[in-house]
């Protein structure tokens, strides 16, 4: 077969773990020895470089543009025009300042998916070293080309997707592809076709690390062809979605721009035919009245009240990288989370010993040598000897140490085997005692074609004693006894399901033995027994987990490891009642209509590749699902990018992983996201609140403004007291509400639905009567202020007072929009409530009582009997309002108002 004749995609069709090292050769058109330069270069030619394409960029022109698309932005840009052609200077500065730092915080937050690509580039290598025309030697990275004989060695990256041709001793990192923090090991061994990516023994990727051993390989695809490559590809396909909250203020900002225009219209017309108005007077009253009911500070307290969650979150370890993520978290339904150093430590540990007759439960968490060994059975001294002896091995047998540090516990080398050390440490062993008492002679290291190790000791007791761990069915084989084969097949039977096993055995020789050989181990081993290892769970998963469950949040665990594993996890931290779980093999099986049913009942997807967790986001978005994914791998950046909040990690996370999410965990902690959902609910709680708040206001004074046109009386205030008014309420009262805390019972209700209005039937309701209940209050008290002789600026000021008082009032109301028992802390307010209210009620105080702002804004003293009237009508007022709540909470009429659990 002519290899020229082949396109790149032929050759990645190819099985290439599937063939034996001479089929793979051939299969390439290459030789052990190498292809001839000339003819790499052709080959060069026909399938371009090994690197993978630059991203196209946006300039930084356009991504400041683009934060202007946006319907209330466009609305707000208008009422800014048309505040400054009206003159109102000050209006105008004020909406165009937010518009513009808006758009300034947005071009600053917003991460690009080019980042995430360039930062996948930096994982190749630069340079490799291949045998071209029989010799060895260096050649770019970007330069080879399929069929290539490349050699790599311990700490080289792997520079191309590659068949092991030959190996010695080879195990390779390939975390950043199938998220597992254990070593692959690697053989020249074919495997089944349809094995997953991460069960490819014969196979080696581009961008993974080689940790030990030596391979020559021949390369099987370059560039764009690679596994890495071809996330790259899908990384650029994936477009990232808008939020819940701007699809949300964008559906709020087109039906309040038709309402407004619509009225203007029809208010226009009645002005000009139906009061005989000049057209010219109609207009600027009827554009003053539009702008007046624009809640212009809304986008900056929004603003304002995300960044405040920003801060928040990154307390509880979660740093945001894209504004608009705060609010989304609040509105997740479902998380798809790894399961490796997410769910659980990260590092392995013995949970069951099988030695002898004896079966042994290992408390404690990770590498930290304490806890208790429980559930023996058999005789004190005979467990103790038979779990002292294997402890022994474990200890002996391998090359790990393990440490002590600030951040606690760690391993140096191999996880199981740091693992054993802490588990020989249980069992009151002293590690640097034994290792003096039991000097190493020789050892045969392990290796993948033999899958065990073994060291010679110096006995303290005389003689010399081979230690020996490995797969248990070679162990078993090199003892070679039937009924020990009976014996552990029973009691891996009875192992925990998920855990991985290891055998362990011992052979006693004279002093003659200096050194070991493979023959020396035929004959004459005697069996310790089995040990089983768990990454256990983190202590916090297991509430963290409950706590979504009673939020109503589902969690998929997504994960590279075996579906055995997995489930044995879920099992632990009650993912679900029932885990099921799904092997990448069983998803490229289903089509789309059917993944959309298995992704809503299946809690553990296993064995999954770039492309499973790309198509079960994709499918859980379809079924309407808001998903938060967490991902620390190249492998996981298209899903994390096409979620609606990608969660990177931040300890162990890659960089082009970090680069597509918008959220960064800085402790890795499945923990985390739970409390990142938790604050992104009181955001979004806060952020209804500001709107509750504000839209009530403006609304009061547009119909107390309106009436007055209409009806044809004096307006209760002039338009310098309207802007005094909203300059005072909306900078203090309003952005009191961005430091609320959480409310009760925020993880005790269901997502909220990301496709239902900004104003809600509630919300809507509680707009149109405070709106009312504002202007009624307010024209009560200017009429009556006329009627008892005061003059119309002392009225108006007790109007001013009284619309500040109502908002001061209706602020402790608002505050507690779901229904539920009120409380002193409910009364009194937070720190922020009593500093913005302090604030208002001073700056009250100086309109009405400083001469020069009587001068300013027309206002006059106002005795204390007046003011008393305001405030008993103010707090009149709030108490209808808490009762109005009660009363609509027993009905049941309002969603929000029957989600609140008593």
């Amino acid at each position: 077969m002519d290899i020229a004749g082949n396109s790149q995609t032929d050759l990645e069709a190819t099985d290439w773990h599937a063939l034996s090292p001479d089929q793979s050769l051939a299969r390439a058109e290459s030789r052990i020895d190498g292809i001839s330069s000339a003819e790499a270069q052709r080959r060069l030619e026909d399938w371009g470089p090994n690197s993978l394409p630059e991203p196209a960029r946006t300039s930084p022109m356009r991504r400041f543009l683009a934060q202007f698309n946006s319907g209330l932005i466009y609305f707000l840009g208008a009422a800014a025009l048309a505040s400054f052609m009206l003159g109102h200077v000050i209006d105008g500065a004020v909406i165009a300042s937010v518009v513009m730092v808006n758009a300034v915080v947005g071009f600053v937050q917003e991460g690009k998916a080019e980042q995430a690509l360039r930062a996948i580039g930096h994982l190749i290598s630069h340079q490799a070293i291949v045998k071209r025309d029989g010799q060895r030697t260096s050649v770019p990275v970007a330069e080879l080309v399929p069929g290539d004989i490349v050699l790599l060695e311990a700490g080289q990256k792997v520079p191309a997707d590659a068949r092991i041709v030959r190996s010695r001793a080879m195990s390779v990192d390939e975390a950043l592809l199938t998220g597992e923090s254990l070593t692959a090991d690697k053989s020249s061994t074919a495997v089944a076709a349809k094995s997953a990516l991460g069960d490819r023994t014969s196979m080696v990727f581009s961008g993974t690390l080689v940790k030990t051993g030596q391979a020559t390989v021949v390369v099987t695809a370059t560039g764009q062809a690679t596994e890495i490559g071809k996330i790259g590809g899908m990384l650029q396909e994936v477009t990232e979605l808008s939020t819940p909250l701007l699809r949300q203020i964008n559906r709020f900002a087109t039906r309040f721009t038709r309402v407004m225009l619509v009225g203007s219209i029809l208010l226009f017309a009645f002005l000009v035919w139906g009061r005989q108005f000049e057209w010219s007077e109609a207009l600027i009253m009827v554009v003053a009245l539009a702008v007046g009911l624009i809640p212009e500070g809304l986008p900056a307290v929004i603003t304002i009240t995300l960044a405040i969650g920003v801060r928040r979150m990154a307390v509880r370890h979660a740093f945001i990288r894209k504004l608009p993520a705060v609010e989304t978290l609040g509105a997740v339904s479902v998380i798809c989370t790894d399961k490796t150093g997410t769910l659980t430590r990260n590092e392995m540990m013995v949970r069951h010993v099988f030695a002898g007759n004896a079966q042994v439960l290992v408390g404690g968490s990770g590498y930290a040598p304490e806890g208790d060994l429980t559930g023996a059975q058999g005789g004190p001294d005979e467990t103790r000897i038979a779990i002292r002896e294997l402890a022994l091995c474990g200890l002996l047998c391998g090359d790990a140490r393990l440490e002590q540090g600030e951040n606690g516990w760690s391993v140096e080398g191999d996880p199981m085997e740091g693992a054993l050390i802490a588990f020989a440490m249980k069992a009151g062993l002293d590690p640097s005692h034994e290792r003096r008492e039991w000097p190493r002679l020789d050892e045969i290291p392990f290796d993948a074609t033999h899958r065990y190790m073994a060291t010679l000791h110096r006995s303290p007791e005389g003689g010399h004693v081979v230690f020996i761990k490995g797969a248990p069915e070679v162990v078993l084989h090199m003892i070679g006894n039937p009924a020990v084969s009976k014996q552990w097949a029973e009691l891996i039977s009875a192992a925990a399901a998920g855990e991985r096993l290891l055998g362990f055995a011992t052979k006693r020789v004279d002093y003659s033995v200096k050194a070991l050989d493979p023959d020396l181990l035929k004959t004459g081993i005697e069996p310790l027994g089995l040990a089983g290892f768990i990454d256990p769970p983190r202590p916090e998963a297991h509430d963290a987990v409950a706590q979504c469950r009673r939020a109503g949040i589902g969690i998929k665990m997504i994960t590279g490891d075996h579906a055995v594993t997995a489930l044995a996890i879920a099992r632990l931290i009650r993912l679900a009642d029932q885990p099921r779980a799904m092997t990448g093999t069983e998803i490229e099986q289903l089509d789309e209509e059917d993944l959309l049913n298995a992704v809503e009942e299946t809690s553990v997807f296993a064995r999954a590749s770039p492309e499973h967790k790309l198509r079960i986001v994709k499918a859980l978005q379809a079924r309407g699902h808001i998903v938060a994914m967490t991902g620390d791998g190249v492998n996981d950046a298209p899903s994390l990018k096409q979620a609606d909040v990608g969660t990177a990690m931040g300890q162990k996370g890659s960089e082009a992983s970090r680069e597509a999410a918008k959220m960064v965990l800085l402790d890795d902690n499945f923990a985390s996201i739970v409390a990142a959902v938790h604050e992104g609910r009181t955001v979004y709680d806060n952020i209804r609140k500001v709107i509750a708040w504000t839209l009530p206001t403006n609304g009061g004074e547009a119909v107390i403004v309106l009436l007055a046109i209409l009806m044809g009386f004096t307006l209760p205030m002039t338009a310098t007291q309207i802007l005094w008014i909203n300059l005072v309420t909306d900078s203090a009262l309003g952005l009191a509400l961005a430091f609320e805390p959480s409310e009760r019972g925020v993880m005790e209700r269901p997502p909220r639905n990301a496709k239902a209005a900004l104003l809600s039937a509630f919300m809507l309701w509680r707009v149109l009567l405070v709106s009312i209940l504002f202007a009624a209050m307010s024209l009560g008290i200017f009429f009556a202020a006329l009627d008892t002789g005061r003059s119309v600026e002392t009225a108006r000021t007790m109007v001013v007072n009284m619309l500040v008082g109502a908002g001061i009032f209706y602020l402790f109301s608002v505050r507690h929009l779901r229904a539920g028992p009120a409380t002193l802390q409910g009364a009194l307010g937070t720190k922020p409530v009593l500093l913005a209210v302090g604030a208002v009620v001073s700056a009250q105080l100086i309109f009405t009582y400083l001469p020069l702002m009587n001068r300013i804004f027309a206002s006059r003293p106002l005795s204390i009997s007046e003011f008393a009237l305001i405030l008993f009508s103010a707090a009149m007022m709030m108490l209808l309002l808490e009762g109005e709540k009660r009363f609509m909470h027993r009905l049941g009429w309002f969603e929000e108002l029957r989600a609140v659990k008593p």
